[in-house]
């Protein structure tokens, strides 16, 4: 949200929130803060989809902390409530629709359940769109060489919530309705302009113990150390999410940042110069879900569910991370 509502080449229209780190209370709540704490309250923020179409949420404390947002005491109540009298998915479509057609950008950062109703519901908006970035997703296979960590006594994997799948997508494909989520991906007007930026990128772009001090100091304020209370609080939570990862898949260089590469694909597309994504001259990629495995806390039961398969090389795009400055 940072990234989106203060590059100068972006307007963040609005905000749709969605179960998933937490429950759709926290994670809403967390939202609204993050908007006051960066000073863009005004953005219109919606609750959308408490809970995946045909199961219970699923959580991740252990990453994320209890809130889904733990590891500080800066964070501000919202200055703005959320939209109450409205529906997320509505609100979606409008300001989708209220830009130039081939303008605006949609970005998922967690479970798909918000994208795939809008989609299904209003199916206009795939034509008008310029883009659909998703956070979500792990390929493995030698797709990059990306460090994926690993578990204590399970060794090496490719997913964070299972050894196979990322958690956006296995919330988002096994915890709900596979046939809406897959849609997303076969949808013949929305496929060619969706990117989807797996673990496999995001984990070649590591909070190292430089960026972390670059994020509380600036890149040109190391000698005084000052701060201030907005760098000090994304400080605390990127060093909590360091020590998360860290203990859960021994990433011990840094935390991945995810999210902030979905909407880095936007400025990408829209040739900010200070992103170079590495796309293999517009390669793209067909792409499939694993849906066959029953949702379990057990792995052999789960099997490779969730797992991102690609294949047949569509022509341009997609891929790795060349330089983030």
């Amino acid at each position: 949200m940072l990234l989106a509502a203060h590059h100068p080449r972006l307007k963040l229209l609005g905000v749709s929130t969605i179960h998933g780190n937490a429950s759709l209370a926290h994670t809403t709540a967390n939202a609204g803060s993050i908007l006051t704490a960066i000073g863009v309250p005004h953005i219109p923020c919606y609750a959308g989809a408490a809970k995946p179409f045909c199961r219970d949420a699923v959580h991740a404390p252990d990453i994320h902390g209890a809130s889904g947002l733990d590891g500080t005491s800066l964070l501000p109540e919202a200055s703005v409530p959320p939209i109450e009298n409205g529906n997320a998915i509505v609100a979606m479509r409008d300001a989708l629709l209220a830009q130039p057609a081939s303008r605006p950008w949609l970005v998922a950062t967690g479970a798909l359940t918000n994208v795939a109703l809008l989609f299904a519901t209003f199916p206009e908006t795939a034509k008008h769109i310029a883009g659909l970035s998703i956070m979500g997703g792990a390929i493995g296979d030698g797709y990059t060489d990306a460090p994926f960590g690993h578990i204590r006594g399970e060794g090496v994997r490719i997913g964070n919530h299972t050894p196979w799948a990322e958690f956006n997508i296995y919330v988002g494909v096994v915890e709900c309705d596979p046939e809406a989520a897959q849609s997303i991906f076969s949808n013949p007007v929305l496929a060619p302009k969706t990117t989807l930026i797996p673990l496999d990128v995001t984990h070649q772009v590591l909070a190292t113990k430089a960026v972390q001090e670059k994020l509380l100091y600036g890149l040109s304020n190391t000698e005084g150390k000052r701060t201030s209370r907005v760098r000090q609080m994304f400080h605390d939570l990127l060093v909590f999410f360091a020590h998360t990862y860290s203990d859960v898949f021994g990433l011990v260089e840094g935390p991945p940042l995810h999210d902030p590469l979905a909407v880095a694909v936007v400025l990408f597309d829209i040739g900010a110069e200070d992103l170079a994504f590495d796309d293999r001259d517009g390669e793209r990629w067909n792409v499939d879900v694993v849906t066959d495995g029953k949702h379990s806390e057990w792995d052999a039961e789960r099997g490779q569910a969730g797992r991102i398969i690609i294949w047949e090389s569509m022509g341009p795009r997609t891929a790795g991370l060349t330089e983030l400055k």
